[in-house]
């Protein structure tokens, strides 16, 4: 429902008037960066589409359609989504893997595509939307609507439809059968085959403001710091979420990262091994975060040097830190370890010892801290 949407009023009231008027298009598509709330406004325009009794502001949640629609078990409420081969390609279509969706979508409708394929258990597979998809969206809209209503079909990504999965849908998008919509949200819009990406009414979500995503995060976590966390997001309301489950990483990455700055700085060899053991030990995946995290925090470090605090997006203690690490972070070594982060990271995707990765790159900077 439009309740759970976060900073999009406007665009919600735009989908209700229209629908009031009875101007819905056929193909909606919803554009924008990540986590600005895209599939939000696809999911609770789909449910009050199919709602018996809207109202003026939301979907009145209390019928037999908005019942079944808030455990996305509706007959006429459909999904599509990218997923991992199944067995063959043949047999990868989003039925597969419906109630893993459901489940997704029921612990909240603010996610990426990282939480997704954790779902999937995907490992290194690329998520995809396989031709096979198009056979089974064609069937379901062929059927008439079970519930007496209309149908709506909402897809998450249409960029990841493959080229013959895309082509076999043109004729369906353009002419669909009568009460049937299509919500389409996604990322990036320009990897969308052009031709359905003319067939559909485009509406831009912009990223959601700093104001009312810490007033989100203040409701959800009381006493979290949601100011600093909201600012950070960069209009991402998933970015914010994942900010406060990962605040107790964050902490141990700022500490991980002091740490070997310091050992960088006084070369002290012996320690700077014990500390790429110590980052060894993590799972692949925390240490790609915290590569991550490092590029960030080299680069707000950077910034912090225009004493221009509106432009700087750290916490409390990151800026703490930054007041005497920032003047090590400078135009002649910024871009060198900028490229030496990004090559530990690619290397810890390609699987080598991390042990290496990390102590090369502690005994790399050693060099760039004194440029």
């Amino acid at each position: 429902m439009f309740s759970q949407v976060i900073g999009q009023a406007a665009i919600a009231s735009r989908l209700i008037n229209e629908a009031e008027a009875g101007r819905v298009p056929h193909a909606l598509l919803f554009c924008g960066p990540p986590g600005s709330g895209k599939l939000a406004l696809a999911v609770s325009f789909a449910q009050y589409l199919l709602c018996r009794h809207p109202g003026t502001d939301d979907a009145c949640g209390t019928c037999p359609s908005c019942r079944l629609s808030t455990h996305f078990a509706h007959p006429d409420l459909h999904f599509v989504f990218p997923v991992i081969r199944y067995k063959s390609a043949e047999n990868s279509v989003c039925d597969v893997y419906m109630d893993a969706w459901r489940k997704r979508l029921e612990s909240g409708l603010y996610f990426d595509m990282e939480d997704w394929m954790a779902d999937m258990k995907a490992e290194n597979q690329q998520p995809l939307i396989y031709a096979a998809e198009a056979a089974q969206i064609q069937r379901k809209l062929s059927l008439k609507a079970a519930m007496g209503g209309q149908k709506v079909m909402v897809v998450w990504q249409p960029e990841k439809m493959n080229a013959e999965c895309a082509n076999k849908l043109l004729k369906l998008i353009e002419e669909p059968p009568a009460d049937t919509h299509f919500l389409l949200a996604s990322n990036e819009p320009g990897k969308i085959l052009p031709t359905i990406l003319s067939r559909t009414q485009r509406i831009d979500v912009k990223g959601v403001s700093p104001a009312f995503i810490a007033e989100t995060l203040t409701r959800l976590h009381p006493g979290c710091e949601a100011e600093a966390v909201a600012r950070t997001a960069r209009g991402s309301v998933t970015a914010a979420l994942k900010a406060l489950d990962a605040q107790r990483d964050q902490a141990l990455f700022l500490d991980l990262f002091i740490l070997l700055m310091r050992l960088s700085y006084q070369r002290k060899i012996k320690e700077m091994r014990a500390w790429s053991e110590q980052m060894a030990a993590m799972g692949r995946e925390r240490q790609k975060d915290f590569l991550a995290y490092c590029q960030r925090l080299i680069r707000e470090n950077f910034i912090y040097n225009f004493h221009l605090p509106a432009l700087n997006y750290m916490t409390a203690q990151e800026a703490d830190f930054a007041k005497n690490f920032a003047r090590f972070v400078n135009e002649r070594n910024v871009a060198g370890i900028m490229d030496e982060l990004e090559l530990a990271q690619r290397d810890i995707g390609q699987n080598v010892n991390p042990k290496f990765v990390f102590f090369d790159f502690a005994l790399k900077m050693i060099v760039l801290l004194i440029q």
